[in-house]
């Protein structure tokens, strides 16, 4: 009985640290302005590789447009393609999520995908840098997202 007791209180203080910090690696600390792009899926189908992309707009105004120029890293690192993925419009505080199609490539050739910067961003009331300004990346796949 004694022992059972102390390995839930073992089990406990283990798991707090992780309860602690649960949720807090999708969005920097609240009230901190800036874009949130995760790597959320990698599916190949069809001789192509399906991405999605979960994004959050931390700013307290919504963006119009956001065209994030973007360069995807084959298996050995190479440049394998240039694009730009249009994003549309991102309303403030809410999350939204983009599927974009890479025809030609498979998922597993695919190493990382780099944010090369904001191409276009329409954000009136905002600086116009503010689809750069607090990026935030991070990726749910195999693949890295780097910027």
């Amino acid at each position: 009985m004694v022992m059972n007791t102390l390995q839930k209180m073992r089990f406990a203080c283990l798991a707090l640290p992780l309860t602690l910090g649960a949720g807090t690696s999708h969005s920097q600390e609240p009230g901190s302005p800036g874009i949130s792009i995760e790597l959320s899926a990698a599916t190949t189908e069809n001789a192509g590789c399906r991405m999605s992309f979960l994004i959050h707009n931390r700013h307290p105004q919504d963006i119009t447009g956001a065209v994030y120029e973007t360069v995807l890293f084959g298996d050995q690192g190479q440049v394998a393609q240039m694009t730009l993925l249009d994003f549309e419009d991102l309303p403030a505080g809410r999350p939204r999520v983009r599927q974009f199609r890479f025809d030609g490539m498979s998922c597993d050739s695919i190493s990382r995908v780099l944010i090369n910067g904001a191409e276009n961003c329409t954000a009136p009331g905002l600086d116009p840098k503010a689809c750069d300004t607090g990026l935030e990346l991070k990726s749910m796949t195999k693949t890295e997202l780097i910027g």
